[in-house]
């Protein structure tokens, strides 16, 4: 039996709520051509689960955060706030 915990993270971003969940990694599976997954975290909508990336022990939550919102500008907004028409880096 695993020891894992999962855990979430609900963070607001741009006016959106967003729902993230680790989960357990899994070992490699030959007969089903699986490759092993590291604990990893995922973006929960409408009852699916998208991957985000790896999860990392002990990472502080702002730095998780950063790490979230990254990916959400790149994935789901396509561009980071700062890239947008108009707006300044820094």
């Amino acid at each position: 039996m695993s020891s894992y915990r999962s855990e979430q993270r609900r963070l607001t971003h741009r006016g959106r709520e967003f729902h993230f969940v680790s989960y357990e990694g899994r070992p490699a599976n030959e007969r089903r051509g699986e490759t092993a997954l590291p604990p990893m975290w995922y973006l929960m909508s409408e009852g699916k689960r998208s991957p985000v990336m790896s999860q990392i022990a002990g990472q502080e939550l702002a730095a998780l955060d950063r790490a979230l919102i990254a990916w959400l500008d790149e994935h789901v907004f396509e561009k980071p706030l700062d890239a947008a028409p108009g707006r300044r880096a820094g």
